[in-house]
């Protein structure tokens, strides 16, 4: 089974919908939605994803940057409460407990609003996002590979990752000429405050705008001899680099550089 494709897509707003109802029901059911639940999906679009959420959740939030389909969604499932609004606006700390959260995020807009989201909520109960599979792979990138980054120490910061399965282009219309793929958040250890955030952040622009240089040479600005002690006991020397620490590694790090600033 598969939903009527849209006559225009709007490019502008990266808009490829998922046709096939079997795939959607599968990334649906990721999302381990319980009865009572709070569901908030990001982008319903044609509603692929929201005729099966809405037969579970309790409560069922969607946001949707286009006018036209918000109100699309909101004639045909009266009971989800859609607001006409780009994701990238809404206030994410004001969310409250207990949220799970799904999207097929627009490729141009994944990555900042992965970043917002995983800082700014204060208690994700789960996320299950479908991405372009390039960000799903720096997403979940482990430490020391090519696809490590930022993005993957910010998010592990904040939130368990797994990448679940990828998407071949067939499934959207239009067909978008990458693969995409699903990937799961779970809560991750204690929340980071707004200050440990803040280092951390600045930290990360530091290092990775010089990710093939050695850590001595990125933070010589700011070294101190204590920072060589640290090193040796996390079994790692001044000439490492970026990508060879772990999210827990630069959180510890950030705290030893700028917890006293």
């Amino acid at each position: 089974m598969t939903s009527t494709a849209p006559a225009r897509p709007k490019r502008a707003l990266g808009q490829n919908f998922l046709r096939d109802q079997g795939l959607a029901r599968k990334i649906v059911a990721a999302l381990e939605v319980r009865p009572g639940d709070q569901v908030l999906e990001i982008g319903p679009g044609q509603g692929a994803l929201t005729r099966w959420l809405r037969l579970e959740a309790g409560r069922f939030l969607a946001l949707e940057k286009d006018p036209d389909l918000a109100r699309k969604v909101r004639r045909q499932w009266p009971e989800v409460d859609v607001v006409a609004m780009d994701a990238l606006r809404f206030a994410w700390e004001r969310l409250g407990q207990g949220w799970r959260l799904i999207g097929n995020l627009p490729y141009n807009v994944a990555s900042p609003l992965i970043w917002e989201i995983v800082a700014r909520t204060t208690s994700l109960e789960q996320a299950v996002f479908m991405v372009q599979n390039e960000v799903a792979q720096r997403l979940s990138a482990s430490p020391g590979s090519r696809a490590y980054g930022a993005l993957s120490v910010w998010v592990q910061s904040h939130v368990q990752v797994r990448k679940l399965f990828v998407v071949g282009p067939g499934n959207f219309y239009p067909r978008p000429r990458v693969d995409s793929a699903v990937i799961r958040f779970l809560p991750g250890p204690a929340p980071l405050s707004r200050d440990e955030q803040q280092n951390l952040r600045r930290l990360l622009h530091i290092c990775f705008q010089q990710r093939r240089k050695q850590i001595k040479t990125i933070l010589k600005p700011l070294w101190r001899p204590e920072l060589e002690g640290w090193l040796s006991t996390q079994n790692l020397d001044p000439s490492t680099r970026p990508e060879r620490f772990s999210p827990d590694q630069f959180q510890a790090l950030a705290r030893l550089l700028f917890a006293d600033k």
